[in-house]
């Protein structure tokens, strides 16, 4: 078959608008707010969860749903399940308590994960006290509708261990990757209120790995982080050549980078990145559709905010492995709001969700309430 010259041109200009960038340059629409948990009666807070794709095709989302009168982190919390059976657009009213409190404080932070075997991994947080909180895992063998009974995943050094939501990152070759800091806190004697108030914020930052499918873990060596540096709720990313990127939240107007070249048994000496952020963590993902990186963060450079705020909430995307940033573009801009802990989580459709904190510092409730947003990833690219 021959076309002539001016058809062709038309032909290949229409094939390069429809696949830019691997997406569909069409229905390029604004994120939209598809479920809002706001607390409620013996309800303070719902925050930080993360997402898991049903082989069913549903959605399941877990987070910390809290109890009683307390929205503090030591406050009591249960984990509870939302899902979804249309890709995001709608969820089910009602929560189902996946794990009832098992800690002396709570349990919280939910990260789920797909292993290699199948099965689906339920990783959180179980919390007794100021000295000791530690990282828990679950297995389900049935697409979520029971679990196992809950192991620990560090053991050989007592603590209080943080470990974000939607943080623990499963590599190309198999190996799972947990990345902890650990808060030394002296608790002798002291009361529920002292202890807070005596909460070391110096993290020291590690990863814990397993080539078990979680069945056992080890610990790395320690990431080098300056001592004038308050070095915070660490997350990852796995970069294309095979090398793991950690990024920190800190105290020193942007996220630092420590990079694993031994995935995640040793660490290089932490150093600041091209990010700028508050004292808030960030969290980078892949995008499967184009390779690139997907950065979701408290631009700190925006707006002339100031330490201690965290908005507006951005979403950038990165097509050199995080040496740059471009199409800065914002979720979320009132400078009453309270932006954080986020999920991303891309689904098979291509879509993009997020889960995130999205609460107002005036009323109390920065961390209380919790925004799912659901993006088609063309409106990223667009300029």
């Amino acid at each position: 078959m021959n076309f002539s010259r001016p058809f062709y041109c038309r032909l290949c200009l229409l094939l390069i608008i429809v696949t830019l960038n691997g997406r569909s340059a069409y229905a390029q629409t604004a994120p939209e707010v598809v479920l809002q948990l706001q607390p409620g009666p013996n309800n303070p807070r719902n925050s930080e969860g993360d997402f898991v794709e049903l082989s069913d095709g549903r959605i399941l989302y877990v987070y910390s749903r809290f109890t009683g009168s307390s929205a503090s982190d030591f406050g009591s919390s249960d984990l509870a399940a939302r899902w979804s059976a249309d890709g995001g657009k709608t969820w089910t009213a009602e929560d189902k308590i996946v794990v009832k409190n098992e800690g002396a404080t709570n349990v919280m932070s939910v990260s789920l994960l797909r292993l290699k075997n199948g099965k689906i991994a339920l990783f959180y947080a179980r919390k007794n006290s100021i000295a000791d909180c530690i990282p828990m895992m679950r297995v389900s063998s049935d697409e979520g509708n029971s679990w196992s009974a809950p192991v620990p995943c560090i053991t050989d050094q007592p603590g209080y261990y943080v470990l974000n939501n939607a943080r623990v990152l499963q590599l190309a070759g198999g190996r799972l990757l947990m990345p902890v800091a650990l808060h030394n806190t002296e608790a002798k004697g002291l009361s529920a209120e002292e202890l807070e108030k005596k909460f070391n914020n110096y993290g020291i930052l590690y990863t814990y790995f397993s080539d078990d499918q979680g069945k056992s873990w080890k610990r790395s060596a320690k990431v080098e982080v300056h001592p004038d540096v308050m070095a915070q709720e660490p997350g990852l990313v796995e970069l294309k050549d095979g090398s793991v990127m950690m990024y920190i939240r800190t105290d020193a107007g942007m996220q630092y980078l420590s990079v694993s070249k031994d995935k995640g048994k040793t660490w290089g000496k932490a150093f600041p990145s091209n990010i700028p952020s508050p004292l808030s963590p960030a969290t980078i993902a892949r995008d499967p559709a184009t390779g690139h990186l997907v950065l979701v963060w408290n631009n700190f450079g925006e707006m002339g905010l100031k330490y201690g705020k965290r908005n507006p909430l951005n979403i950038a995307i990165s097509t050199n492995e995080g040496l740059t940033w471009r199409n800065i573009k914002t979720l979320h801009h009132d400078p009453d709001g309270y932006y954080c802990y986020t999920a991303v989580r891309f689904l098979k459709t291509g879509d993009l969700l997020l889960s995130y904190c999205a609460g107002e510092r005036s009323k109390g409730t920065g961390l209380s309430i919790t925004n799912i947003s659901k993006i088609n990833p063309a409106w990223l690219y667009e300029k």
